[in-house]
């Protein structure tokens, strides 16, 4: 009984954490690795066709992207995850895939005319629509058998509509004794608009969480809406446009909350009516879901305004920009308004068109309201850069460009500690491992954690194995720095997993065939061999 780790270690990206049992494998999150990469991952050690369960925390795509790319290397598996996370991977999988395909689409133009070999996606439109046939939808708080061996449930991490720590017991045979475990998700921050705060668990033997903000502290008693409200009025009274680059599912509709505050309370003096475009399809869908699970996700605030008839992020002059043609309009539009478009880190998406038409715009603001990761379009003007690159054109950044300070959805250094710290001892001799974080963020965070919980804190890189019955380290993997690999690549070693997945499913029918007859044997043996000698390698 084991756990091993695989993605988002020492990196705030790509989650994957695989546990095995006697007769169960279990991959916890599957995602995809975006932004800056600094370690390469380890691979899975079983073939994706082997994996009975995938149980998803949420639908962000650092944590559920790669989820196609495990049905095309065969998983056939069952997907857990909340009703909310179900309704948002179904769009969020589909557009991640359609983005893929528009970029091997356009290397490929570009790349046929140089003699280059073809690029393909990691998977497709079809591949998305097809794993999404193995999504399970589970309540919160109910108690889900997996096997003899594993039990799990969800609760609320208060991360993202839907989000879910989960608790997952496994024991190496049926009758043996029984371990759980806690995987943290994404921990949630305090007091948002919209979702409900995180939920404690009081019981583990083991730990996995999360550690992106382990070093930082939000800066107390923020006011976003003023900040949000200043930004505007300032914005408006020059002429100019507020662009907000903002995630599609979690930011947008956090900052539509906002918006219609400001429109309710009359806040902007002088615009009474602004415009605001929501231009990005899938924020539109997103907003359609989260509109749907307002019972089951929703704060007790955001419920009281539902009971009152109140739509929390909907309101008066709001359009949802859908076609390539909605889109072009909105910059022939000469009204001060806000557009808000995806992507949040401005590395696509229709927000680049957005920029090319406002950041050289004096009177105009970017409002940058969400973690911008180094190496990202987004990190760079905020860091003061003079001029980029959009559409092969040079623009020169003359916009004022702004930030929402700590509009985080994930918990700081104190909520981190206080989550841990909900454990206790751990039973005396468990651990926790933190994941999901940087090398600071992690060194910092488990230094406090040892001293506030007294537990054991381990950081491991991608490829540590865990021995869970025996409660010690199976292999530490050293830390292996990243080499970038092209599209090609990745379905290169797709191919030679597949091969390799082959070669052990002969090599256990071989381990069976060496309990039979021994003509039966000989038979097998000459088999391989004439095998062998087809592709030219010697007995």
């Amino acid at each position: 009984m084991k756990l091993t780790f695989i993605g988002a270690d020492h990196e705030v990206t790509g989650s994957m954490h695989l546990v095995e049992t006697s007769d169960t494998k279990i991959l916890i999150d599957c995602g995809m690795e975006q932004g800056k990469n600094i370690y390469e991952n380890a691979p899975l050690p079983v073939s994706f066709k082997e994996i009975d369960y995938l149980l998803l925390t949420h639908a962000h795509i650092d944590h559920s992207g790669m989820i196609p790319y495990a049905y095309l290397q065969g998983f056939r598996g069952t997907v857990l995850t909340t009703s909310a996370s179900m309704d948002l991977d179904a769009i969020m999988l589909l557009d991640s895939a359609h983005i893929q395909e528009q970029e091997a689409e356009f290397a490929n133009r570009k790349g046929k005319r140089a003699g280059k070999d073809e690029v393909k996606p990691a998977y497709t439109v079809e591949d998305a629509k097809k794993c999404l046939e193995h999504f399970k939808e589970v309540p919160y708080h109910k108690e889900i058998k997996l096997s003899d061996t594993a039990r799990a449930r969800f609760v609320d991490a208060g991360h993202l509509l839907g989000s879910a720590s989960i608790e997952l017991w496994v024991r190496e045979t049926k009758g043996a004794e029984e371990k759980k475990l806690v995987f943290s998700g994404d921990i949630g921050n305090f007091n948002k608009p919209l979702i409900r705060d995180p939920e404690y668990i009081t019981e583990a033997d083991y730990v996995i969480m999360e550690s992106t903000y382990g070093n930082r502290l939000h800066e107390p008693g923020l006011d976003h809406l003023e900040d949000l409200r200043r930004i505007v009025q300032e914005t408006f009274d020059r002429g100019g446009n507020v662009v907000v680059p903002a995630f599609a599912v979690g930011r947008t509709q956090e900052l539509l909350y906002l918006i219609r505050q400001l429109k309710e309370q009359n806040l902007i003096k002088g615009f009474d009516h602004f415009p605001v475009f929501v231009d990005s399809p899938l924020a539109a869908e997103a907003t359609r879901v989260f509109h749907e699970n307002l019972t089951e996700c929703f704060d007790d605030e955001t419920k009281a305004l539902v009971e009152k008839g109140i739509n929390p992020i909907v309101f008066d002059d709001l359009t949802l920009s859908i076609t390539t043609e909605d889109s072009t309009a909105i910059n022939f539009n000469q009204t001060p308004k806000i557009i808000l478009a995806a992507a949040g880190m401005c590395n696509a998406g229709r927000i680049r068109h957005h920029l090319k038409h406002n950041l050289w715009r004096p009177e105009c603001s970017v409002v940058f309201a969400g973690y911008q990761a180094e190496g990202t379009l987004g990190r760079m003007l905020q860091d003061g850069i003079e001029r980029v690159r959009l559409f092969g054109e040079d623009i020169i950044v003359r916009a004022h460009i702004e930030t929402m300070r700590d509009m985080s959805s994930h918990a700081d250094m104190n909520g981190l500690i206080a989550w841990a710290s909900s454990f206790g001892d751990l039973n005396g001799k468990g651990r926790i491992f933190l994941v999901h974080g940087d090398d600071d963020a992690m060194a910092n965070l488990s230094e406090k954690l040892r001293q506030s919980t007294g537990n054991v804190v381990d950081c491991p890189y991608s490829g540590s194995v865990f021995d869970l019955t025996a409660n010690e380290w199976e292999y530490v993997a050293e830390p292996v720095l990243y080499q970038k690999q092209t599209a090609v690549q990745i379905r290169n070693d797709a191919v030679t997993n597949d091969l390799l997945d082959a070669f052990n499913q002969l090599k256990a029918v071989v381990e069976r065939a060496s309990e039979g007859a021994n003509d039966d044997k000989k038979k097998f043996a000459e088999a391989i061999r004439k095998l062998a000698k087809k592709y030219a390698y010697p007995d």
